[in-house]
């Protein structure tokens, strides 16, 4: 591919992110189409907020758990290995839950243990994948540039998918979206295979994984530049953890609706996502991230709650918009800011650290908010939660000068930013 590509595009300018960059979005594509069928399903059977919420949460909860000791596994093995084994098994979970649909033998109960499954999976397969990034570019430089366009790779697939989703429901049902979704993993196992990188110096058993994955944790938490960012992080994904869990409700109670307008309520915020991937990719440095992150958040929490009070289909279409965009570029602009911040032989820790703090929180945020809407009903509960995404935020916003001041050095070594004049 020509070294002329925008610069928007520029990290595609290394053959295996292209072959990544294809196999993944066909993939995500398919994730996604479960994801919502998923939702639609226990919403069809229960008809309950609170089971929305924790099967919805037990798909991401290994994360809290696992994702450390993932990280510290990841800097230790072959990781286009373990990311071919974990796809593969991937493939089968969506396999089975077809199965078990199709069959009519699927339950609550069985769709918590899948989701626990599909769960586990993930821990291990996100920070793996995140720390193969760097290997799959050629120009180190365009790592952050890798890092937003396979955000918005992601927030493509979230817009296609739950669209496509909420076709295939309407017309064949919610077996046909999980046997799509295992298919649809054969692409990305098949870029694995395809990819070819230089072999990488993996320490193995050298060293005690609880000394490093301390090490993880003190370097996380014991610099204001990164604990500052996970915290936001943390905050954002507990209290946005319901959007998608919760939608089936809006789109058939407030909305008066079906899966379609699911599909176009979970789309529009893959929309506004996408939006946000793609301007966060045509950004050339790392520098002035941190206050773009600070803004995102409080304009994610505004939207969240003008949302909960709107009953007009269209307003809140265009609400969720504003929303995924905002969400989409805090979550990426902070795992950018924590790839630039982390030491290289740390960066799989770190990338763990995010994985936790952005997804691992989820299930309990859907466990929690889940419960609240059970009681106080979805619009309200979606008001509370924005409010307070608003203020982590705000909050972010005035220690800003603080953080500035912390990460500058860091910028400085780096080449973010020229060495100051002795």
């Amino acid at each position: 591919m020509s070294a002329a590509l925008p610069a928007a595009l520029r990290a595609l300018r290394s053959r295996n992110f292209r072959v990544f960059f294809a196999g993944q979005f066909v993939s995500l594509v398919g994730m996604w189409m479960q994801t919502l069928a998923t939702s639609w399903l226990v919403y069809r059977l229960t008809g309950s907020a609170l089971l929305l919420g924790i099967t919805a949460g037990v798909q991401q909860l290994p994360i809290l758990f696992l994702a450390p000791l993932a990280g510290v596994w990841a800097e230790r093995v072959n990781r286009r290995r373990v990311l071919i084994i974990t796809q593969s098994l991937s493939s089968l979970q969506a396999l089975a839950l077809a199965v078990l649909t199709f069959s009519g033998a699927i339950s609550i109960p069985l769709i918590i243990v899948m989701g626990l499954l599909m769960g586990v999976i993930n821990a291990v397969e996100t920070p793996t994948r995140q720390a193969f990034l760097l290997e799959l570019i050629e120009e180190r430089r365009d790592l952050p540039n890798a890092i937003a366009l396979q955000a918005t790779m992601w927030q493509a697939a979230r817009f296609i998918g739950p669209s496509l989703a909420g076709l295939v429901l309407a017309g064949f049902g919610e077996a046909w979206c999980f046997l799509l979704n295992a298919l649809s993993y054969l692409a990305i196992v098949a870029a694995y295979v395809l990819i070819k990188v230089a072999p990488r110096n993996v320490p193995g058993a050298i060293g005690n994984w609880r000394r490093q994955l301390a090490e993880g944790f003190r370097f996380g938490f014991g610099f204001l530049g990164t604990r500052r960012l996970l915290l936001l992080l943390g905050t954002v994904s507990f209290f946005t953890a319901s959007w998608s869990s919760l939608m089936p409700i809006f789109a058939a109670e407030i909305f008066a609706g079906d899966s379609r307008t699911l599909g176009f309520l979970i789309g529009a915020v893959g929309m506004g996502a996408l939006g946000g991937g793609a301007w966060l990719a045509l950004r050339s440095s790392v520098r002035g991230l941190g206050g773009v992150a600070a803004a995102t958040t409080v304009l994610a929490g505004a939207a969240m709650t003008a949302f909960s009070q709107s009953t007009a289909l269209a307003l809140s279409l265009g609400l969720l918009v504003v929303f995924g965009f905002g969400l989409v570029v805090t979550a990426a602009a902070s795992n950018t800011l924590l790839q630039t911040l982390a030491d290289e032989d740390k960066r799989a820790r770190v990338i763990s650290l995010y994985v936790m703090f952005f997804l691992g929180m989820m299930p309990i945020g859907n466990f929690v908010t889940g419960a609240i809407a059970e009681r106080a009903g979805a619009p309200l509960t979606f008001l509370l939660c924005g409010l307070v995404v608003c203020a982590a935020g705000a909050a972010f916003a005035l220690g800003l000068k603080r953080w500035n001041e912390a990460v500058r050095p860091i910028y400085i070594k780096r080449g973010v930013i020229a060495q100051p004049d002795k």
